[in-house]
């Protein structure tokens, strides 16, 4: 029973896995041209619009990503009551959120007409990412397959679409509205193959809207502050420096997170199995989370020190030698992702215990360190103090704070015995021997 378990989360996560692979070159392959094309001053603004957005995500998310999958697992029969309840939640809060970024963007860049019209252009993804609530059916059942397929042929076209902005040579404008393309192909992609699939009916329900939403409304303000603390950095670079500026820590930034579609893809894939396990024993559930968490720190610690020896060369392949300024950035803030990985493995177990009402506290200590670290480090040494301010924020938030708030402790005990690596040998031994 355990090694069907194993396989089939192995066979979910390979789905997920493989077709970022694919995304990953295609990005690469478009975003380093795109960014070569843009220059780092324009590449910076897209980038900003981009951190801007991100800010709402949460809000128009309303933290229902957070406890989907659980409540989908739970209840199977009530599927497409929740999942239709859910999106409309989202998308009409998406609108409102929309208005919320056209007013910030014009109150904080009263002069800058392009900024304005670049951050109107790139909120209209959120429309497009409420509906992209539905995946998260096909993550609960397992069924990764179908979404991968959908996100390849989202990604494929994105790609021509760009190739064909590229070969007209067009403006900025045409760029800020690439992702909503991509978004808006994945989510009615994958509501058709839900109704192909033999899904329920979408309906909205008021009494599980509120059910929803009692879950949910710890994670908005949690999402809220994660967002913060994850974007802030690009939007003091470019209040303190400049586009320039945001554009070089941005690069870097994404080269580090290149991979992260690895951790994501096997996080979501242990996700429904580690509450199944709950179900069953504290014990069982407690092994697995641990095992997911030597997974997760043991990758990307390979990952991290591989970037850090061959920063320079990455950078001067993806983004060429205009982005110079990107190679120092790189090689402090890959760090970052390792700690930022485990934030994702603590949210689970945060999820399944029950502990929603100290998130706040958690990431209100996260923003606050982050806040002042970047403004003190990046008027001490700019994008470089940047990068060191998210590393620090990243370890603070995910590791001690855990050991701050005694009603968490249990995670980071947890999390210390996933740091013994014989747990990951073990799981690779016995899936290489099935």
């Amino acid at each position: 029973m355990k090694q069907l378990l194993n396989n089939k989360v192995l066979s979910n996560a390979s789905w997920i896995i493989g077709c970022k692979i694919v995304q990953m070159i295609i990005n690469v392959i478009i975003g380093m041209v795109t960014a070569r094309y843009l220059g780092p001053s324009d590449y910076g603004l897209i980038n900003y619009a981009a951190s801007i957005v991100a800010f709402m995500i949460p809000i128009m998310q309303l933290g229902l990503n957070s406890v989907l999958v659980q409540e989908l697992v739970n209840e199977p029969k009530k599927e497409g009551e929740t999942l239709g309840t859910a999106i409309v939640l989202s998308v009409c809060s998406s609108f409102l959120c929309i208005i919320g970024i056209v007013a910030f963007s014009t109150i904080m860049n009263t002069n800058e007409t392009n900024t304005i019209i670049v951050c109107s252009l790139y909120s209209i993804v959120l429309i497009f990412r409420a509906f992209e609530l539905i995946i998260y059916w096909f993550q609960a059942k397992l069924l990764s397959k179908y979404t991968s397929i959908m996100m390849l042929v989202a990604y494929g076209s994105v790609a021509i679409y760009k190739v064909f902005l590229l070969i007209t040579a067009k403006n900025i404008y045409w760029f800020a509205i690439s992702q909503a393309i991509d978004f808006a192909i994945i989510a009615f992609g994958c509501i058709a193959i839900y109704m192909k699939l033999g899904g329920q009916k979408l309906f909205f329900s008021r009494h599980t809207a509120k059910k929803l939403l009692s879950k949910s409304c710890y994670y908005i303000l949690s999402g809220m502050m994660v967002t913060i603390f994850a974007q802030m950095d690009r939007v003091m670079i470019k209040i303190i420096l400049n586009n320039e500026e945001t554009g070089y820590y941005s690069a870097a930034l994404t080269t580090a997170a290149l991979s992260s579609f690895v951790f994501t893809a096997i996080v979501d894939s242990f996700r429904p199995t580690i509450f199944n396990c709950q179900k069953k024993s504290i014990r069982q559930f407690e092994d697995r989370l641990s095992l997911l968490y030597s997974i997760v720190i043991y990758i990307s610690l390979i990952q991290c020190t591989i970037m850090t020896i061959f920063s320079r060369f990455i950078i001067f392949i993806l983004f060429g030698k205009q982005f110079g300024s990107s190679v120092n950035v790189l090689r402090i803030g890959v760090w970052y992702t390792t700690f930022a990985y485990l934030g994702m493995v603590r949210d689970i177990w945060i999820v399944a215990e029950n502990k929603h009402k100290y998130l706040w506290r958690i990431n209100l200590l996260g923003v606050l360190a982050n806040f002042i670290l970047n403004y003190f480090l990046i008027q001490l040494w700019g994008i470089n103090g940047a990068a060191l301010a998210s590393l620090l924020t990243q370890f603070f938030t995910n590791v001690i704070v855990g050991f701050i708030i005694k009603p968490i402790r249990r995670n980071n005990t947890i999390m210390l015995k996933g740091m013994n690596p014989s747990l990951l040998i073990d799981f690779i031994k016995s899936n290489l021997m099935s």
